[in-house]
């Protein structure tokens, strides 16, 4: 139950997708359930957007109140229209976190909506506490500004060692960096299992095999973006049988480009092909852990699936960079290389090797750790920040 009066701690948390409400809601549940503590909750980007869903609605009905919206996309494709959200971003988080005047912001991951929220808290002198810093994903604008964030941000919560390495090298004070392990390994814990008959009523699918598990967005520092798309699409064109389930496209440049084609392709087959532009955490896990294999360039391929003991196909540089689990088969984008890869992914030598569930991302309970320090950590002093020269050393 949500704490009241007046000498709490008001924690804000922000969210502008539903792949990142889905790894925050069970923060936003720690926070609830700490004597002290204050949640606020602001929702912006596509949360607000009809064709995305208006996954905002996902939010209440999982008994999550929302304090403020931010409406900040530019209808476009390009990322001029990006750019331009940024700016209304920026616009409509200065009057939303001046009027909720939180003690600390949450932010997580490396998107344009949540840089928006940093350059505003920073402005306002709200602490920042990151989620999912030190990471890398080279084939995307996502990397500059995940670590332009880190070094905005007073509070860091690393899902890997490695990643509170990398946190420390760019001068941030050991002290504040924790490794509490991935976020999306507690939605695996907490959301209940589905069976496979209860998941094919619940999308309105009939589950032929091989099961494909499909999310593809756009890889933002490509020349083309809908290169990629178009190779996965003739990938897929050439399976005979099975079925092959998407999930809706991010609101980046060229997604639109992207979501239409995938549509198209959908739509030629429906017997077979399915489209569904937000599952929500419940539905998207399950069907995650009754697929054959998970296929595209979403992160959740990266770390959510190799804990649920699913092979994935990874395509493209989006998300190189992020350490791999033994059943990650990273390929090309080309028809020849994805479809290799998806028969691979599908041998049962290979299967065998995802269900030994290895991952290099720690542990469920990032969210009860993460709730734990916000509703300890001293406030005085904590945006005062100097620059760790660690000289080697990041202890």
């Amino acid at each position: 139950m949500q704490a009241k009066g007046r000498n709490l701690r008001k924690i804000c948390v922000v969210t502008g997708t539903r792949a990142e409400f889905g790894l925050l809601r069970w923060l936003m549940e720690a926070l609830r359930a700490v004597p002290g503590v204050r949640l606020q909750v602001v929702v912006t980007g596509a949360h607000l957007a009809p064709e995305m869903g208006e996954t905002w609605r996902e939010i209440e009905a999982a008994g999550i109140g929302i304090d403020a919206r931010v409406e900040m996309l530019v209808s476009g494709d390009t990322p001029t229209a990006v750019a331009k959200s940024l700016g209304l971003g920026t616009i409509g988080f200065a009057d939303a976190l001046a009027r909720l005047a939180p003690d600390l912001l949450v932010l997580l991951g490396d998107r344009y909506e949540i840089l928006a929220a940093a350059q505003t808290a920073m402005v306002l002198r709200i602490p920042i506490a990151h989620i999912h810093g030190g990471e890398t994903t080279e084939g995307a604008i996502d990397e500059a500004i995940r670590h332009a964030i880190t070094k905005m941000a007073h509070l860091h919560f690393v899902a890997a060692e490695p990643f509170r390495r990398r946190v420390i090298a760019m001068g941030e004070a050991p002290e504040r960096v924790f490794t509490v392990g991935a976020l999306g390994l507690d939605g695996i814990a907490k959301v209940d299992p589905m069976d496979e008959a209860d998941l094919a009523g619940a999308l309105g699918l009939e589950l032929e095999r091989p099961f494909l598990l499909v999310t593809y967005h756009p890889a933002t520092l490509a020349e083309n973006a809908c290169a990629g798309a178009e190779a996965l699409l003739a990938a897929l064109e050439s399976l005979s049988e099975g079925t092959v389930l998407f999930t809706g496209v991010n609101a980046d440049a060229d997604g639109r480009r992207i979501d239409r084609l995938i549509r198209d392709f959908v739509a030629r087959d429906e017997d077979r092909r399915a489209y569904r532009a937000s599952l929500g955490q419940r539905l998207y896990l399950n069907a995650m852990r009754h697929a054959d294999v998970v296929v595209g360039n979403s992160s959740s391929g990266i770390i959510e699936a190799p804990s649920l003991g699913v092979p994935t196909v990874n395509l493209g540089a989006r998300q190189e960079g992020r350490p791999r689990a033994p059943s990650v088969i990273d390929c090309a984008q080309t028809p020849q290389a994805i479809g290799a890869a998806i028969r691979r992914a599908l041998d049962p030598a290979f299967k065998a090797r995802a269900a030994r569930r290895e991952s290099p991302y720690g542990e469920p309970g990032a969210s009860d750790r993460i709730a734990r320090i916000l509703a300890d950590a001293p406030l005085d002093g904590l945006l005062m920040k100097r620059f760790h020269d660690h000289a080697g050393d990041a202890s």
